[in-house]
Formats: structure tokens, sequence, C-alpha cells
């Protein structure tokens, strides 16, 4: 594990956590030093995120022992409609594209995270983006894997600003190639000098409407400025004595604390996490607990999520009752309750101070969509919405979708852990493995995120896609279970 007295910052880049570090040097708080490290991020990681998506944020404040959430994801804009999509010949929601496009809540999170938690100089934090956007950068392996993708390059390839900005040689940059991005650098330093009023009115707003408007885009001027990110109460569980801490709706949070709950009511296994007795556990918990999460998850500011039923004890004992602990269970439903591509950063300061931070654009790229001169994408944050009238999570103007992007928190007496991961539908389950290994099996931090983990997209069905590094033993026992395993390198 790494161990230190002035803080430390977790990233996917070096460069971003690098960033961090230096404003944690200057005495910078938690919050600054993940602004600064999410803005890096934005330059050298365009795929996965930047200020054209959403945030979400826990801070552990040490001094007053309170813990501070904030919703900054973005609703569709008010014009939107299920009519309008339905008239458009759509029978689901796209996946990328204009109607995909939901306001972006990024920059709003920042400025309401530092104005209450910041130290340092707003119009400082952002000097190392701009830095790296100018001078260029070499590209990493993992981000030149998510750039070449085919289904990636050639969603950037069918807009002519997204093409110029980011397939400058008509092509994705090479590992080790150095990449410039002179427009997000202007963006920036506009945020930098005019904060919010910078992004969300202005010049960079107008190119957002213009852009949208040109491909039959709804956002307008007002979509942008009315918008304020959301302070939220986190939600919480027990587990076998520890409190973990999730966000509310949109997001999906409530899932990794149902499936801990449900977990809770069958014994870990003695012999470890890679056990087929343990795997099996929170293989069929988190189906249970994403069916649930898929049915009623929705903005709660639209519709009535039944949160307290379902991260309360009681509905985990029932769902508990349907695991066979020999046998997988290919046909999970959601249970009936009475209703009235993304990046995690975790930065902790000299103080105790944890901020717990996620960002996204969904997609890779997003939407695919460039504002004329602003170098970054708008998110497609809207393929979250459903087309379904009668399902809570239907698309509406001014409403916000189901949310992926989830940062977790947890702690006993003196500890306290700040923990997330990327991707999509695999963060619930990841949050609650994790959890797990150092809540039942007393791993260490970095043992508990080293573990080989499962991953399973939707609750329906037996196929699961496991690590190669799980025993043989284990995965023949698996399968003869009835899980339908692909088996996948580390």
């Amino acid at each position: 594990m790494v161990i230190h007295r002035a803080g430390i910052a977790a990233t996917s880049n070096p460069l971003a956590s690098q960033a961090a570090a230096q404003i944690l040097a200057l005495g910078g708080s938690a919050v600054d030093a993940a602004i600064a490290a999410n803005a890096v991020l934005g330059v050298v990681e365009p795929m996965m995120n930047g200020i054209g998506g959403d945030l979400f944020a826990l801070y552990w404040e040490a001094k007053t022992g309170k813990l501070t959430g904030l919703n900054a994801s973005g609703p569709a804009p008010k014009a939107l409609s299920r009519q309008h999509l339905s008239a458009r010949g759509l029978l689901s929601m796209a996946d990328a594209g204009v109607h995909a496009v939901t306001v972006p809540g990024a920059v709003d999170g920042w400025a309401k995270m530092h104005a209450r938690f910041g130290k340092i100089d707003w119009s400082h934090l952002f000097r190392a983006a701009i830095a790296h956007a100018n001078q260029g950068f070499p590209v990493t392996e993992i981000s030149q894997e998510l750039w070449s993708a085919p289904a990636t390059a050639a969603k950037l390839q069918a807009h002519s600003e997204s093409r110029r900005v980011f397939l400058p040689k008509n092509r994705p940059p090479e590992h080790g190639e150095i990449f410039r991005n002179p427009d997000l650098a202007a963006s920036y330093a506009t945020i930098a000098l005019d904060g919010t009023e910078g992004f969300y009115q202005g010049a960079i707003a107008q190119a957002i409407v213009e852009a949208t408007e040109a491909l039959g885009g709804l956002m307008t001027a007002d979509d942008l400025a009315a918008f304020s990110a959301e302070w939220v109460e986190p939600i919480h569980t027990d587990y076998h004595g520890w409190k973990i801490y999730e966000l509310p709706p949109n997001g999906q949070g409530m899932a990794a604390l149902e499936m801990l709950n449900i977990m809770e009511c069958l014994p870990a296994d003695k012999s470890g996490p890679l056990s087929a007795t343990e795997l099996h556990r929170r293989i069929e918990a988190m189906k249970l607990a994403y069916a649930d999460a898929y049915r009623y998850n929705a903005d709660p500011r639209a519709e009535r999520v039944p949160v307290e039923t379902l991260i309360s004890k009681e509905h985990a004992k029932e769902r508990a009752r349907r695991i066979n602990r020999r046998r997988a269970n290919g046909d999970v439903t959601a249970a009936e309750v009475p209703t009235a591509d993304t990046v995690y950063l975790a930065v902790v300061d000299r103080e105790g101070n944890i901020a717990s931070w996620i960002q996204s654009v969904y997609a890779a790229f997003g939407s695919g969509i460039t504002p004329q001169g602003l170098g970054f994408v708008l998110q497609n944050r809207g393929a979250g919405f459903s087309l379904d009238p009668a399902h809570p999570n239907v698309v509406a103007g001014g409403k916000r979708p189901y949310h992926t992007i989830i940062p977790g928190f947890m702690q006993k007496g003196q500890r306290h852990i700040g923990f997330g991961i990327m991707g999509g539908a695999n963060q619930p389950l990841a949050h609650a493995q994790f959890v797990s290994n150092v809540v039942d099996y007393g791993m260490n931090l970095q043992q508990a995120l080293e573990t080989p983990r499962f991953f399973k997209g939707s609750p329906a069905g037996n196929e699961v896609a496991i690590e190669d590094r799980v025993p043989e033993r284990a995965l023949v026992d698996l399968t003869d279970m009835g899980h339908v395993l692909d088996v996948r390198p580390e």
C-alpha cells in the first residue's frame, strides 16, 4: 500500500495524479486536488471524461466528521419528450448522436465543491491541464486502445469537428505519440477566468447550442443557464459493522448496497473470496440487486424511487431466499415494490479529508459530437433513458437519466475509505466485491483492489465474465453450478 502523511491521489493517469499531488503540496484540499486531476484527465483521457460530461462526488470532512454528497448530473433538454423521439421512428434511446446529449454537469459540480471545500485559488487548479493541452502529452497504452477501437473511431469520423480535434492525422494517435488540444486549453482558460458563467453562458454555451441545433437537437441556452448541481444526502447500509455509503438515485449506488445486504444474509465462504461458493454467493446477489435497480431507478425529482425499501434488511432477506446455494438462477426478476466509460479518482489530503470522485462522458467519446472550437465532446448520458412510457426512467424534458457512475465511501471507527471504479454496470458489483474483500476477508486496500473479479452487465441469464486469475478448480465448480463463464485476461 502507498502510505503518506501529506496526502495521496489515485487516478487512472500519472499526469493527473501528479497534478493532484502538486496541489496537495501547495496546501490544497482534497477537492482542490480532485478538480486539478479531473481537468487533466479531460485532456489525457478525452474518450472517458471531460467538461462535456457529468460528475458525482462524496466528500468526507475530517474536522466535522460529515460526509457530503453532490449530484452534478444534467437533465435532458426541456423540449425533449418520448413523443418527439417516437415521431422520428426511434424505438429505443440512441447510444450516440444528438438526442443522447444531456446538459453537462461537471463544471458546475467542480465550482460548488470548490466554493464549499476548496482552499487554492480556482484559476490555479487549471494550470496543469492547460499546459498539457497546449504542449501535448504522450498517449498511453490503454488510451490508445480505447481511442482506436473501430466503433470509437467511426463515431469520431462521423462528425467533422470531432474528426479534426481527435483524429488530427485522420486516424487515432499511436501509443507514445504526442497529442495536443489547444481548443480545450482555451476552454479551460475561459472557465479558469470566468467560472461557471464562462461555461453555461457566453461563447461556450453558444457553441454547444449551435452544435446540437445543427443536428436537430433541442438543447437551448436556457437549458444550460438554468442548470445547478444538487447537494444530496448519501444513502448507506451496515455490512458486518462497517457503514457503506453511496449516492441516491438517479445513480445506481443503491444496487451496491442491496447486493451487500443480500450477501450479508448468506455466510462468506471461509476458504476465501475466490472459491466457487463465495463467487456464486456474490454473482447471485448481484443478479437480484441489479434486477431491482433496472426496474426502479430513475430521477427522484420526477419519479418516486423506493430506495428505503430496496436497501432495507427486510427486503434483502426476502430476496436472499431466492438464492439456491448450489445452482445458478438464469431467470431473475425484479421484486414487486409498491410505488406511488468513466473515470474514477480519489484524493485524501493531509488533514484526512477524502474526495471520492467520479466523472464521465458515458460511452467512449460520448455522443461523438464536438462543438466548434471547444476541444471536448458532449456526453451521451441520455442513452440511459427508457422509451417505455410505463417505466419510471422514461425520457422527459428536464429529467435526469439513469446514471451508472457512482462514488463509494466506507467507515468503521477511525478507518475511512473512499473507493470506486470505472465501467458502467461494472460499478455496483465491483463496489460490493471490494467491500467484501476488506470486511469479510480482512484484506488491505491493495489486496482488495488486486483480487480477481467477475462482471455481469445484466441480471438476466447465467453468463458471467470472469478473470483467468481465478483458480481453475473454482471455474470448473462454477460451471457445474450452471454459470456460463466467459474467461477473460486479467
